[in-house]
Order: C-alpha cells, then structure tokens, then sequence
C-alpha cells in the first residue's frame, strides 16, 4: 500500500510503481465501492471522426442503429 494525497483541487498522483504495472494508460473509470474509491484503467483508441463516419457509410447503418450501438458500449 502506498500513501498519496489530494490536492486543493481534488487531484492525486498515483504513484509511478503502480503507473509502470499498466502502460499507456490515459483514462480511469472511477466509481465508490463501499466507501473505497476504485479506478479502473480504460483502454482507449485513436481513430478520425471521417474513418468512422467512413465506415457508418460503407455498412449502410442508419443513425437509430448508431445510436443504440453508442448506448450499448457506455452501458458496459
């Protein structure tokens, strides 16, 4: 266990040791688990507005579907 504080403005640094045991990670999901804060490291992915607005196109799905698909993967 390690010791880390919060600062004026509600940050706190994880500690490198911990950070090395998950690269590249960017973001965290952070929810309260019984009176614990947990983060969860998220992978994320680099992709251009035009590359997905492209790839709706070419598989001819319709803005309902998009948006239950949207709704889908945040419910995950």
């Amino acid at each position: 266990m390690m010791l880390t504080k919060i600062t004026s403005k509600n940050q706190v640094t994880i500690p490198k040791k911990i950070m090395d045991q998950i690269p590249e990670t960017r973001y965290f999901e952070v929810e309260l688990q019984d009176g614990a804060v947990v983060l969860k490291p998220l992978r994320t992915y680099s992709t251009s507005l035009e590359a997905i607005r492209s790839k709706v196109k070419n598989l001819d799905l319709s803005p309902l579907c998009v948006k239950e698909a949207i709704k889908w993967a945040r419910s995950k």
